[in-house]
């Protein structure tokens, strides 16, 4: 009779910590990447492109009188540095929620 190794299947571990840092980093990089998707949408459809999309996404709500098409390029840099921090921030507060409601006693 042949010896066979048997595989076992390994200790499955579950998620106990998300690293505050890296959550916020993803979550900040995700909010930039969003606000460069929205500057590529305004400068490729123009501003009755971008009304649209707009007034589909928000279920209705008319933006067509405050859709601002000439934006300056400080402003969208400025734009870019506050998203990033406020979902940074964001993913932080989860990450840093999640721990300390998951904490083992």
């Amino acid at each position: 009779m042949a010896h066979t190794n048997i595989l076992k299947p390994q200790k499955q571990e579950t998620m106990t910590h998300i690293n505050v840092k890296k959550f916020g980093l993803a979550f900040g990089l995700t909010g930039a990447i969003l606000y460069i998707g929205c500057m590529i949408l305004m400068l490729t459809v123009g501003h009755g492109g971008t009304v649209k999309f707009f007034n589909s996404l928000l279920h209705g709500l008319d933006v067509s009188t405050i859709v601002r098409m000439e934006v300056p390029l400080w402003e969208v840099g400025i734009g870019i540095i506050e998203t990033f921090i406020l979902s940074w921030l964001i993913g932080a507060c989860i990450a840093g929620i999640y721990n300390a409601t998951n904490s083992k006693n």
